[in-house]
């Protein structure tokens, strides 16, 4: 027999670690090609982790609220074929597949692996807290103490400090403290004592009958991207409505015929996240990110959209090369996305990369909204609900009011490097060409 070691996969490459929640399996169970063994969460999402091969679960290397980093060998899968050899690395196990005579010296090389694995992969600091060595090597790095480190706010799982936390408050720390130079007496020769000062938020009272409720891990860390992003970006709203009347009644027109050949239903949606690619295309500038006194101009147009948890949050799944997908593409791919958003399945790379954000809040009844900028994007859109309203409509024998469906569209920037000309000729152009659309066309 041969032992496979299954390895914490990489998740984009911001995630460097993540915190096992759950594992699916127990030592002795049968393990099929492709089946989930573990439930992880990282700072972006909740996956869960499949077998590469077939076998047999032997060995379990962490426990359950563990911190792995990404590499690290997880679990041990007895499959068929030659013995292994276990060889030792810092923090986790590295196997190579050889032939072996001895099933006994086998066993012990597995148990060496299993000390060597099972040594603390997070510190814990005198107050009880877990640092994960990712974020421990950041500090060192940065020169943060033990006492500061503490005091930093974690929106990792039970409140620990994750990578995201750390290097947030690396960049907010200087300009956060107020100070205060306090001198000495003269007669002392000591440096000036630095007072900081920090601001808190008011307390709330409490009484009997409130009922105090928790903030779930992925409400902790929507609450900080959205401050982090008011605190980084600028915001500047503008406003259109757009006529999409002949779009309605396109689609009531092809939607069951779009459903028979593709097998797909047909929205509003993949309609306008098309018009959007396409007029990122014609504003290439809307598709950056800034990068301190730099702009990184995205060359591939990756459109985030925001889709609703069974919880209330929301994610953002992001579709890749938006640009490149017609109709039918970008119909399978909404549909898809949502659908694995609201089942909790999607995939970590999934989430990660867009370039630009659409939110729907029409789809709460919301006339329009003024959306917050998902870092480090530059802009986003809100669309607001498709409405009947009286309107007036000009013709070659004069105007005359009649009923049209319509709908607002609000675009939030980052005015650091997004100027009003743009943020309001992107939507004035999606508006014309939406506005534009041929209602005697094909699919």
């Amino acid at each position: 027999m041969a032992r496979f070691e299954l390895k914490l996969p990489k998740m984009g490459e911001s995630v460097a670690e993540a915190t096992i929640t759950s594992w699916l399996k127990e030592v002795g169970d049968a393990i099929e090609l492709d089946e989930a063994i573990v439930e992880i969460a990282t700072d972006k999402v909740d996956s869960e982790v499949p077998s590469e091969v077939e076998g047999t679960l032997v060995e379990i290397l962490f426990d359950k609220d563990d911190v792995v980093a990404v590499g690290t060998t997880i679990a041990i899968i007895e499959i068929e074929g030659g013995d292994v050899a276990v060889e030792k690395s810092q923090n986790n196990v590295t196997l190579s597949t050889i032939e072996k005579p001895h099933v006994s010296e086998v066993a012990k090389t597995v148990e060496v692996a299993k000390e060597q694995v099972s040594a603390p992969i997070t510190k814990t600091s005198e107050s009880g807290k877990f640092y994960s060595p990712l974020v421990r090597n950041i500090a060192e790095k940065e020169g943060i103490s033990m006492e500061e480190l503490e005091s930093i706010f974690g929106n990792g799982k039970e409140g620990r400090v994750t990578k995201g936390d750390i290097l947030s408050y690396i960049e907010n720390r200087s300009s956060i403290p107020k100070q205060v130079i306090v001198e000495q007496p003269k007669a002392v020769p000591t440096k000036p004592q630095v007072i900081r000062e920090t601001s808190k938020a008011a307390p709330i009272s409490v009484n009997g009958e409130d009922e105090i409720i928790e903030m779930s891990r992925m409400g902790k860390l929507i609450a900080k991207h959205m401050v982090d992003s008011v605190q980084t970006s600028a915001h500047v709203q503008s406003f259109i409505e757009i006529d999409v009347t002949n779009i309605v009644k396109w689609r009531d027109k092809v939607k069951d015929a779009f459903f028979k050949r593709e097998g797909e239903k047909l929205t509003f949606t993949p309609i306008l996240m098309q018009a959007v690619a396409s007029t990122i295309k014609k504003y290439p500038m809307i598709n950056i990110a800034v990068d301190g006194d730099n702009i990184i101009k995205r060359k591939n147009i990756n459109l985030g959209m925001a889709a609703a948890l069974g919880d209330g949050n929301l994610i953002v799944p992001v579709i890749k090369n938006a640009d490149q997908l017609n109709l039918v593409g970008m119909t399978k791919a909404v549909n898809d996305l949502a659908g694995r958003a609201r089942g909790n399945q999607l995939k970590p790379d999934e989430i990660q990369g867009g370039t630009y954000t659409v939110t729907n809040v029409g789809g709460f009844g919301s006339v329009m909204g003024t959306p917050i900028i998902n870092q480090p994007q530059v802009a986003i859109l809100a669309l607001g609900a498709i409405r009947k309203v009286p309107a007036v409509i000009e013709t070659p024998d004069g105007d005359f009011i009649g009923i049209r469906q319509k709908m607002f569209v609000s675009h939030s920037y980052d005015h650091r490097v997004v100027n009003g000309a743009l943020g309001g000729m992107f939507i004035k152009t999606l508006k014309e060409t939406l506005e534009a659309w041929d209602i005697n066309q094909d699919f």
